[in-house]
């Protein structure tokens, strides 16, 4: 803080200074010394006149004036030399020539003293923001190194002039901008939870877990969801998707479209018809609101997923031997962007055989920004290659892999479903048997006669036999009288369940409706609908109906 240089170029002050080297009599202004040893200035105590020459303050007079807390220290064990008025009202009397680690506790509570040290050391400014004192003040401090003179002629000794900045009040506002903020993301991440599946479902033939890892507190919590849905007749619907956004926002339209899903499944439509109807529901919910979204379809009968894809990433399956394999049928458009370009969605399907594994992720796990997420998915790809163990096993494994930790930046869900390989007496529970309906009114007889020795060949007891038996007649009833060849019966059982389906040629779904007591036909649906646990009907592939019913094996 040299002021003699400067006020020399100031109109008028030439003079003035030749005065003051005349009586040897020059203000220390640079922060060179303390207080005058003795007697005053030229100017004495009396007030500056307004308009006076800046060489014609002393440096004490003007930290003296200023609202914020100064003092200033010397030496190697920093020994006070000054301190204003601000400092003394705001940390009280301080002893001149006490070293300040024993008489500045303030600045032990500021973690300012080795911060001085270096200051003194490189000569080089160095200011801490926003520290707490033990009375809830926060200050922002500049530590500066000086060169203080010592009085009466003696060496002087580098020094450090510490100027402090009350913040409590911006302290205390950014403090409630940040409980607000984590207050905000605490409840997007438990609306994001709840809307989650608290317990999957778990199918007949296949093992699944799933897991959802919210991003750091510095990341705004983003609409991942999955989801598992039993479709009957033992196939499943298997889900994943993120919504384009942070926030509550994003979680609650995220949680609409798990809801929409779940109707969707029920009609048990082809995957890509289910996203067709998704899209245009994405769309009418916020159109500023774009999704990616997998939805496939397991059914053990074929050993594959059927599966379509809104842009989402590509849906990943290990085999028995270790070997990835990665679903090549190209992504539609995303939710909500209406088949942008002309683009539709398409189904695809990709192997799903006994002792593989597959993997449906959101775009956290592979995502990074210093590389193309490309390269993730195949680090993702090897990660899975050797991955083995239960579904959760898998699921945190892969997690590990990827490098996905409590700070990371995104959201993760991660969807892992295995098909297990079954022998011994595992293998004995899970059967199937099928027969080519062909002929005319012979049919019937030789479905029920086939039905009666696959019942029995399998054990059930009589009445869960007799129900079977009847449900079968039934159907295939109902399949020769409303429907076109080519007709199959199939039975199938689980650990679980009995699965009875009929399919045929014709498209027409079947409905449950009310006979009239004078009706001779009609009451086939109703009786299956009475006897068996759950019934339903579907449309297949290349055209033609499925329609089925389940009967819930005894414990």
């Amino acid at each position: 803080m040299n002021f003699t240089r400067w006020s020399a170029r100031l109109p008028g002050t030439q003079r003035r200074a030749a005065v003051r080297d005349e009586q040897g009599s020059v203000p220390a202004a640079r922060a060179e010394s303390a207080r005058p040893a003795s007697g005053p200035t030229p100017q004495g105590d009396a007030p500056v006149p307004p308009g006076a020459p800046l060489e014609a303050l002393s440096a004490s007079e003007i930290l003296d004036s200023l609202p914020a807390p100064v003092a200033l220290l010397h030496g190697p064990d920093l020994r006070i030399t000054y301190v204003n008025d601000a400092y003394t009202a705001a940390f009280g009397e301080r002893p001149l020539g006490a070293p300040a680690a024993e008489a500045m506790p303030e600045l032990t509570e500021l973690s300012l003293l080795p911060l001085m040290g270096q200051v003194l050391r490189s000569n080089t400014p160095r200011t801490v923001k926003s520290r707490k004192v033990l009375d809830g003040h926060s200050y922002t401090v500049t530590c500066t190194p000086v060169a203080v003179r010592a009085p009466e002629g003696a060496d002087g000794e580098e020094g450090v002039l510490v100027y402090a900045t009350d913040v409590t009040d911006h302290a205390e506002a950014a403090e409630r901008l940040r409980t607000s903020e984590r207050r905000h993301r605490d409840t997007a991440v438990t609306l994001q939870r709840s809307l989650l599946p608290q317990d999957l479902e778990q199918p007949d033939d296949l093992r699944i877990a799933a897991t959802y890892q919210p991003g750091g507190t510095d990341a705004a919590v983003g609409g991942d969801w999955y989801d598992v849905i039993t479709l009957g007749a033992g196939r499943t619907a298997l889900v994943i998707g993120d919504v384009m956004g942070r926030g509550v926002r994003a979680a609650a339209v995220m949680g609409q479209l798990r809801t929409a899903v779940r109707a969707y499944a029920r009609l048990d439509l082809p995957p890509h018809e289910v996203l067709q109807l998704l899209d245009v529901l994405a769309a009418e919910i916020d159109a500023s609101q774009i999704a990616t979204c997998v939805y496939a379809v397991h059914d053990p009968n074929e050993g594959q997923l059927v599966y379509a894809s809104a842009g989402h990433l590509p849906v990943l399956v290990r085999h028995e031997d270790g070997m990835v394999h990665r679903a090549e049928e190209p992504p539609g458009p995303p939710l909500g962007t209406g088949g942008t370009g002309g683009w539709t969605h398409t189904s695809g399907t990709i192997p799903l055989p006994p002792g593989s594994t597959a993997v449906l992720y959101t775009d956290g796990l592979v995502e990074r920004r210093s590389e193309d997420i490309d390269e993730g998915v195949a680090s993702l790809e090897r990660a899975l290659s050797g991955a083995v163990g239960s579904p959760q096993v898998v699921c945190d494994r892969l997690i590990r892999s990827l490098g996905v930790t409590a700070d990371h930046d995104d959201d993760v869900a991660v969807l892992v479903v295995q098909h297990p390989s079954r022998t011994g007496a595992s293998a004995e529970l899970f059967h199937n048997a099928s027969l080519d309906l062909l002929g005319g009114v012979e049919a019937a007889p030789r479905a029920r006669a086939f039905a009666t020795g696959v019942l029995a060949s399998w054990r059930f007891p009589v009445e869960l036999r007799d129900l079977g038996v009847l449900a079968a007649s039934e159907l295939v009833a109902n399949s020769l009288q409303h429907g076109t060849p080519p007709m199959r019966l199939g039975l199938r059982r689980t650990d679980r369940r009995l699965i009875i389906e009929v399919t045929d040629g014709d498209e027409h779904l079947p409905r449950r409706r009310r006979a009239e007591p004078a009706d001779e036909a009609g009451r086939g649906i109703s009786v299956i609908a009475t006897v068996a646990s759950s019934w339903g009907s579907r449309r297949t592939p290349g055209g033609g109906k499925a329609v089925w019913c389940e009967f819930a094996l005894p414990g």
